[in-house]
């Protein structure tokens, strides 16, 4: 009886977590709707409510944005916008650190989260996986004489949540794993490791062809 609830729970549990997950995206995303006037609303219109219409309105609209922002004129309104926010004090702050991080995710020319490391946490002689986020300021490699490099290290299973540190590159140890290997080895606190995924991929007679 242990075994077949057991498989019956590696069927629906990922299933179930998958499906709450999109819905959790679909609901938040379709709050974007309360952005159009009353009298536009799905709800207003058409007596009832359209999920994920929300979603489609967002995507919209980042589109249409980046459309704008494309050529020279619309690089220059974003070049005002930018040079208003630079004169509040506490807003120039968090945007201008927000956009660096975007463009260093998005840019395709970053570093960052590009590579996962093995580094000895929160003590020596205890390993855990961190991902390299950058190279470290000049200064500070002058101050300790060291060629230093940036790491996150996340926590589990939450890796949204995680430690910033700066750690001398011969104490890094290099894998030869992709990044969605080593998030699932921090989702699932060591579970699923890429050696047993693909022992699991060579022992299924449908992937075998």
């Amino acid at each position: 009886m242990k075994r077949y609830l057991v498989a019956g729970l590696l069927v629906w549990l990922p299933l179930v977590v998958t499906i709450f997950a999109i819905r959790f995206l679909v609901n938040l995303m379709d709050r974007t709707l309360l952005l159009l006037p009353t009298a536009y609303q799905p709800e207003t219109l058409f007596g009832f409510n359209i999920p994920g219409l929300g979603m489609l309105l967002a995507l919209l609209v980042v589109f249409l944005t980046g459309i704008v922002v494309a050529n020279f004129f619309g690089r220059q309104l974003v070049r005002l916008w930018e040079q208003m926010l630079a004169r509040i004090p506490l807003v120039r702050s968090i945007y201008s650190a927000v956009k660096q991080i975007v463009e260093t995710l998005f840019s395709g020319q970053g570093k960052s989260f590009r590579k996962v490391v093995m580094v000895e946490w929160p003590r020596r002689d205890m390993w855990t996986l961190a991902f390299v986020t950058g190279d470290a300021f000049a200064d500070f490699e002058k101050s300790l004489g060291k060629s230093l490099v940036h790491l996150y290290v996340p926590t589990t299973p939450n890796p949204t949540s995680g430690f910033f540190v700066m750690v001398p590159r011969e104490d890094v140890r290099e894998l030869e794993i992709s990044v969605d290997e080593g998030l699932k080895m921090i989702l699932t606190t060591g579970v699923v490791t890429p050696h047993k995924e693909s022992d699991e991929v060579s022992d299924n007679p449908e992937s075998s062809g």
